[in-house]
Parts: structure tokens; C-alpha cells; sequence
């Protein structure tokens, strides 16, 4: 089995601020938090400051005794939690579809327009044409791209042909599956920090289709209430934290 190795210091506070929800932390707390994953005093005060340098946490500006997560942190935890509810939509059989229609863009346009479309959950069909069933309820915020023109379609095709092509569902799902057990088994803090934090980054590419372009027996549901425990875990150890 593959080994999943300790968080550092600073991942294990911004996984800490990610996934247990408290608005702030202070430096204190966050300090006896590390202390339940044994990460010596000065090892987090360390890892706060880079953390702060690099924009992932910031100063609360109502107490700058407390920390905060910086925007792009934030931003990813309303994805996560937008994910969830999405999870629950109905579907009417229509597609998202986004097409590039400029050329001569640099590669890192490319790059970055690529991303961005992936961070929607879209999947590229063909260089240049993204899509995905239209089954979220959050804002198509690629709609903007003044590259791209914008559709919902049907597809003639099986849409579940389509989803498999798009996905790698069955590899998706088998290491969902994994890391599920390797939850379920480990129960030392610090290794049960690190495997929950790989947890949510797969559920992070959870394409999050409708339930009927999905395998049979798909962990994802699974995935989101064996985190959420955890997330549990780590609440009562943040508010421990600051008694």
C-alpha cells in the first residue's frame, strides 16, 4: 500500500483552517492544534509566517492576533462546499459546452484558460472544446472568457459513452474506494490528517456528474460523510484549541 506521507507544518494548519470552518484561529490556538498532531511550538509559528508571506493565510483585520485564510484558500473551500450541494442536483439530459474561437494566444493563456476551465468541472472533448453535463446549480463563471463562446447542447451520442470518454471514472472511483479504507483504518493524528487531506483533494476532481452517467456503487457520497465526520473531528479540536 502506498504510503501517505506526514503533512508539513504548514499544510497541517491550512488543513486545519480548511476543514474544520472556524471564521479565525489565533496563533495560540492554531499552536495547541499542532500540538494534537506533534508539531513542536516553534515549528508552527514558523510555518504560519511563511504561510502569511505566501498569501495562503492572512492577519484578521479585526484582530490581527488571528489568522484567516487568504483569499485563494477561501476560494477553494467555497468550491468544496459549493461541490457538495451541486452533488445533490437534478438533471435534465443538457450539456455545458465552451469552445475557443481565438488563436494565437501565448501558452501561458492557454495554461491559465485551461485551468480555469477545469476548475468548473468541464472536460476537454477535443483541443479547444470543453464540456460537461449541465447538471450544477453554481454560475458559469467561464461565460466571460472573451475567448470562448458559450452553449448548453444535446449530444446524439450515449451520454454515458460520452461521460466515460470525458472521465476516468473507474480509476476516479477505485482510489476514492482506497483512501476511504485508509481512513477507516488510521488513527494516529498526524497520518489520519495527511490521508483525510489526500481524501479531499481526490474529491476535488470528482467530476460530479448526474447519478445516471455514474458507475454503479460510485464512492463519492461515501467520500463527502466520512469527511465530514472528520471534519467534525477537527472543529471539537480547534474549539479544545481555544478553551
Amino acid at each position: 500500500m502506498e504510503e501517505i506521507a506526514p503533512l508539513s507544518a504548514r499544510s497541517a494548519m491550512l488543513s486545519l483552517l480548511l476543514g474544520s470552518h472556524p471564521d479565525r484561529m489565533s496563533a495560540a490556538e492554531l499552536v495547541r492544534a499542532g500540538e494534537h498532531f506533534g508539531i513542536p511550538a516553534a515549528t508552527v509559528r514558523v510555518a504560519l509566517t511563511r504561510a502569511v508571506a505566501a498569501g495562503d493565510l492572512e492577519r484578521d483585520a479585526d484582530d490581527p492576533r488571528h489568522y484567516v485564510l487568504g483569499e485563494r484558500l477561501a476560494a477553494r473551500q467555497r468550491r468544496q462546499d459549493e461541490a457538495v450541494l451541486d452533488a445533490e442536483t437534478a438533471w435534465d439530459g443538457g450539456w455545458e459546452m465552451a469552445v475557443v474561437v481565438v488563436t494565437g494566444r501565448t501558452g501561458a493563456e492557454r495554461a491559465a484558460l485551461r485551468e480555469r476551465l477545469a476548475s468548473y468541472r468541464l472536460a476537454e472533448l477535443r483541443e479547444g472544446v470543453w464540456a460537461r453535463p449541465a447538471n450544477l446549480r453554481r454560475a458559469r463563471g467561464y461565460a466571460d472568457e472573451s475567448v470562448l463562446v458559450t452553449f448548453t447542447a444535446t449530444p446524439d451520442e450515449d451520454p454515458a459513452d460520452l461521460a466515460t470518454g470525458l472521465w476516468d471514472l473507474a480509476a476516479w472511483a477505485g482510489e476514492g474506494r482506497r483512501l476511504l479504507r485508509r481512513l477507516e483504518r488510521t488513527t494516529a493524528p498526524a497520518p489520519r490528517l495527511a490521508v483525510a487531506a489526500r481524501l479531499v483533494r481526490h474529491l476535488a476532481a470528482d467530476p460530479l456528474l448526474p447519478a445516471a452517467l455514474l458507475p454503479a456503487d460510485w464512492p463519492a457520497g461515501a467520500m463527502r460523510s466520512a469527511y465530514a465526520a472528520y471534519q467534525d473531528e477537527l472543529r471539537e479540536l480547534a474549539l479544545s484549541a481555544s478553551r
